[in-house]
């Protein structure tokens, strides 16, 4: 989207403003498929770092994460957190992940997480 959806701007700056990780999305961008809640930068950030923290071929990259989340003007991008991108009846990676995703560039959304099924 060139010019970001300005309700998804407002979902954006609500999870940020009341430090909620409940909110469900499911976006589209560039093609793929993206479900899951949406936590605030900060969060995001936090929990990014403990996990590189505790990998041995990954810990030194973890303090870049320490840098603190942006809070001037609208929030420009979407941190999910438990999130998996849906191919076909499969979520990668089944357990969640963590995404950032930059506002500008989610074609269509939707309130509320996918399910997928290998029935």
């Amino acid at each position: 989207m060139a010019n970001p959806d300005e309700l998804l701007v407002d979902i954006a700056a609500k999870v940020e403003s009341g430090q909620s990780n409940q909110m469900s999305l499911t976006v589209v961008t560039h093609g793929a498929v993206l479900t899951g809640r949406l936590a605030p930068e900060a969060v995001w950030r936090q929990r990014v770092s403990e996990v590189l923290a505790d990998s041995d071929r990954l810990g030194e990259f973890a303090g870049t994460f320490h840098t603190a989340a942006r809070t001037d003007g609208p929030p420009t991008h979407l941190h999910f957190h438990v999130a998996r991108i849906l191919q076909g009846t499969v979520g990668i990676p089944e357990t969640g992940g963590m995404y950032r995703v930059s506002i500008a560039d989610v074609g269509a959304w939707t309130v509320g997480d996918f399910s997928y099924s290998d029935h």
